[in-house]
């Protein structure tokens, strides 16, 4: 047996972090099992469903890079299908027509609850015979009347469910439209699904597909739960709990990568390790070793694993994700310097790639003002001859090369007698407008000959103007 598992979204909304874990695991299950995954667009929903939040999906996904072998299928373009086996179900005597008006079910819910029973419809239209005046009735699968029905869970165990418990559930609104856990038991049908990942929010639905599936005559995939994921405070995963978008964490400055290591500990590890290839992720995760418990959100932990790509990854990898982060602040990143260079500058103390392009904006378009810290600081009267032996010294050198850079600016250090550091210093708000930035080699290199004399006449001018820029 093929593997095949699926990703089924509904397009109300943007892909959310949660969405995007039970995509992941399902994707690591299939890849690590030779199988297929499928993406499946749950868009019956006509009134919240549209066209932005399909895309946003699909642009998460893409981000993500979890490539999907088959669709996206949309469930609206399944409808002749579904009724289909509507009519087959009710020309079986497996479903059947219900014209309860809303009236009368409220009037039967308040009384079950009025003795302290489980609200649940009790099939008094079961046996109806005729058609009710004025009323257009609801479809009904007629769920068995006893037993039990078992779901043995690929992350809770075994969970036993009451079918005398399980209401004549909604098969077909009274429009005709077919409902969630109808469609979706045909989907799975027709897809071949074998394995389905979900949220555990969907697990009181799954003896009820179980039991339709099974009236259809066919062998119900594995089932496995995933539990919710928290917000640091312990509190359900909210917008309060700052990103939650997907794609909010890409305009946030992670990398996708990041992302995926990150999800994945949601609920899963694999002894101490806390950093994996996707290589590895595909060989090491098995859906059985999922915890069944609710995994809380960690801020930090993310900005370390962030941290730890931007440091260890391929610059020209980060180099491309960070070009949109460029971007994104007016800069045309195909400039130079080159962006591959600049990751390389930057990438000992950027813990995002927005922090990262925020402070390398100074090498592609002049700042507008100096740090006022920095400036009161470093560019008072006594940096001038300083500044004006570096422009002297940096005009004068051959290659623009880091080696030479430092070289000039050595020269200079000694023959003020001042340390490196003191030179540096003024040097480094001079070119780029505040206090932090790469060594000044390499901070020079990357802003060109042109540029870096440039900067220090500014430097000198705003010296000469007392602090007021020129």
């Amino acid at each position: 047996m093929k593997v095949r598992t699926r990703f089924a979204p509904s397009p109300t909304g943007y892909l959310h972090i949660g969405g995007a874990r039970t995509a992941l695991f399902s994707w690591l299950y299939a890849r690590k099992h030779g199988g297929d995954f499928v993406l499946r667009v749950e868009d019956t929903d006509l009134a919240r469903s549209n066209a932005d939040s399909v895309n946003a999906i699909l642009e998460g996904m893409s981000w993500l890079g979890l490539e999907y072998d088959e669709g996206p299928f949309y469930q609206t373009q399944r409808f002749d299908r579904y009724k289909e086996v509507i009519a087959r179900l009710l020309d079986e005597g497996k479903a059947y027509h219900c014209y309860c008006t809303r009236e009368e079910l409220d009037a039967m819910r308040a009384e079950q609850m009025a003795n302290k029973e489980k609200p649940r419809y009790d099939g008094r239209c079961r046996h109806r015979t005729e058609p009710r005046e004025g009323v257009e009735p609801v479809v009904r699968f007629r769920n068995p009347d006893d037993g039990v029905t078992v779901v043995e869970d690929m992350v809770r165990g075994r969970v036993v469910f009451q079918n005398s418990e399980l209401d004549d559930l909604i098969i077909a609104r009274s429009d005709g439209s077919p409902t969630y856990n109808l469609t979706v038991v045909v989907d799975d049908w027709d897809m071949e699904i074998t394995h389905v990942i979900r949220g555990d929010d969907h697990l009181n639905n799954t003896p009820r597909q179980i039991n339709i599936l099974k009236s259809l005559g066919v062998e119900p995939p594995r089932y496995a739960h995933l539990p919710m994921i928290l917000g640091p405070d312990g509190a359900k995963l909210s917008k309060r709990h700052g990103a939650v978008s997907v794609m909010q964490y890409r305009d946030d400055g992670f990398l996708p990568e990041a992302l995926i290591n990150y999800l994945v500990r949601l609920g899963w590890s694999h002894g101490d390790q806390e950093v994996f290839t996707l290589e590895e992720l595909i060989e090491l995760f098995d859906i059985l070793d999922v915890n069944h418990s609710a995994s809380a959100i960690n801020p930090d932990k993310l900005l370390w694993l962030n941290q730890h790509y931007i440091k260890h990854s391929d610059p020209d990898h980060v180099a491309r994700h960070l070009s949109w982060h460029i971007g994104n602040r007016g800069v045309d990143p195909s400039l130079p310097p080159p962006l591959r260079d600049v990751v390389v500058a930057q990438r000992e103390r950027a813990k995002t790639l927005a922090e990262m392009a925020a402070n390398s904006v100074y090498f592609y378009r002049d700042f507008e003002d100096y740090d006022e810290k920095a400036a009161r600081k470093n560019l008072g009267d006594e940096a001038k001859p300083v500044l004006q032996a570096l422009h002297a010294a940096l005009e004068a050198v051959g290659e623009w090369t880091p080696e030479a850079i430092h070289g000039a600016v050595e020269a200079v250090a000694q023959r003020h007698d001042l340390k490196l550091g003191k030179v540096a210093q003024p040097l480094r708000v001079a070119v780029s407008g505040g206090g932090v930035s790469p060594p000044i080699d390499q901070t020079l290199s990357l802003l060109g000959r042109e540029r870096t004399l440039a900067r220090i006449k500014r430097a000198l001018a705003y010296i000469e103007a007392g602090g007021d820029d020129a």
